[in-house]
């Protein structure tokens, strides 16, 4: 009978304080970034999502600083910390988060780099502001955690827990946050939910996003929102076809 240790130091890892001794995040957009050890080492060797990471260092030509930027959809923070890192003090980064464990961890990260110009917000961006029921599984630790998707039966097997969902539109309006040049939105199915609530902002300012699409439903409704304000689109990984499920695409405003 073979024995493999990579079960036991997982177990380890996540019952003892062991996953949260401190590393550097070894390259990508959070490079030199201070970081938990477990899980999702990925994140921290720099390997996680190598294209979305590259395309995020280039934006600005590489030089992003003094921009507002949102992470929709943050989990642990990598993209939030890694921008946050790169506008500086005079930008902003304003990070939505609606898992409470992954906020958590992502409130560990802001606090261990020091960036108080990154706000945190427990709350899933959405076409409303109010509340709403994640999915779950179970399982909190899970990157797919999600609202109920197009047709999804609520079951006592999804164990939903209740969270808060933004409009960031008012956001905005309200002066509580700046207009944003750049948006990263992965929030595993709603991105056109999120899109109509910042539809207003999206309007006024035009700026470059990033859309990870995981439906028909969800492309098809992002699509409908972009199109008319003259934004195209690119995938970051080339050869792939409408409805881009599984892809994370480039979306910029048309040169006027």
């Amino acid at each position: 009978m073979r024995f493999s240790a990579q079960p036991a130091i997982a177990w380890l890892l996540q019952v003892t304080r062991l996953s949260l001794l401190p590393v550097r995040v070894r390259g990508g957009v959070a490079d030199g970034a201070r970081w938990t050890l477990f899980p999702w080492t990925s994140y921290w060797r720099g390997t996680h999502e190598p294209r979305l990471q590259a395309a995020i260092v280039a934006l600005g030509g590489g030089s992003v600083a003094g921009w507002s930027c949102w992470d929709l959809g943050a989990h642990f923070g990598l993209y939030s910390i890694g921008l946050a890192r790169r506008v500086g003090p005079s930008g902003q980064v304003a990070a939505f988060e609606p898992n409470p464990a992954s906020a958590a961890r992502l409130r560990r990260h802001a606090r261990m780099n020091r960036l108080p110009w990154l706000r945190i917000y427990e709350a899933a961006a959405s076409d409303r502001s109010g509340s709403s029921e994640m999915y779950t599984y179970g399982d909190l630790g899970a990157t797919t955690t999600h609202l109920a998707y197009e047709g999804e039966m609520r079951q006592a097997v999804c164990e939903p827990i209740p969270i808060r969902t933004v409009r960031l539109d008012e956001l905005t309006a309200s002066g509580e946050l700046r207009t944003p040049d750049f948006v990263k939105v992965d929030v595993e199915g709603h991105a056109h939910r999120a899109i109509l609530g910042m539809i207003g902002t999206l309007r006024k300012r035009h700026p470059i996003l990033v859309i990870a699409i995981h439906s028909a439903v969800e492309w098809e409704g992002v699509r409908e929102s972009l199109e008319p304000l003259g934004y195209a689109w690119t995938p970051l990984d080339s050869g792939c076809a409408a409805p881009w499920i599984g892809q994370d695409l480039l979306c910029v405003p048309r040169p006027r």
